[in-house]
């Protein structure tokens, strides 16, 4: 079995659904006692929390590059960031490490293709929604179309994940709010949605909706799965 090396902390919550969610998958395909291989570093989220709203992406790549090669060091034979934001500084990071860094967009994109879907709606933190790290990687290398939510509702989604989800905490109200975004992204032309930012699945959850719905956490970590186990 492969080590998986994984870069948490950016939350935490979120990086707690990545270690279960592994370890459940590898349980499930090798039984027995079988637990995942896995070689973990978790950054203090306030730090680059502060710089991502400030726009110091350089600074918040050179934290996590640092982080990637102790990853690296400690016997990881693959990478993956346990956040879709930063994936913003995916290259940054890959080019400090020789292991390969698995991308949350790409095992995403490979799952709706599988499942016939081209056209999907994504929520996530502002800067997931807006900027082009992971919108247009699905546009340009899957031919997968994006559909954003509109303004109002990018900032009602984007300070549920900051103010609530980041700290656990979990509203009725919330969820409702989400569960209305989808379903208007779902009337703008939407065959799914995906929740693209790691905590949102704390709150939706494909009971909730009968849209479809795409966790890039859970599909991430199974994609590290079957390649630890591969």
């Amino acid at each position: 079995m492969k080590t998986i090396g994984l870069l948490g902390g950016m939350s935490w919550e979120s990086t707690l659904s990545y270690y279960k969610a592994i370890n459940e998958g590898v349980k499930q395909a090798l039984g027995g006692l079988h637990s995942a291989k896995i070689c973990l570093y978790s950054v203090d989220f306030h730090e680059i929390e502060k710089l991502q709203h400030k726009g110091c992406w350089k600074e918040t790549a050179y934290i996590l590059s640092r982080a990637a090669q102790s990853v690296q060091a400690g016997g990881a034979d693959f990478l993956l960031i346990c956040t879709n934001t930063m994936h913003k500084v995916a290259e940054e990071v890959q080019s400090a490490i020789s292991i390969p860094l698995i991308h949350i967009a790409d095992a995403t994109a490979e799952k709706l293709i599988s499942e016939g879907i081209r056209q999907v709606g994504l929520l996530g933190t502002k800067f997931t929604m807006t900027q082009d790290f992971f919108k247009t990687r699905l546009s340009k290398k899957y031919g997968i179309n994006v559909v954003i939510p509109d303004n109002h509702e990018q900032e009602i989604i984007h300070q549920v994940i900051y103010k609530e989800l980041c700290l656990g905490k979990i509203s009725d109200s919330s969820r409702q709010a989400y569960l209305q975004i989808i379903d208007n992204l779902h009337l703008k032309g939407a065959e799914s949605a995906i929740l693209g930012c790691t905590e949102i699945a704390l709150l939706v959850k494909q009971q909730h909706t009968r849209i479809p719905l795409y966790d890039t956490m859970k599909i991430h970590a199974d994609k590290a799965v079957e390649l630890a186990i591969k």
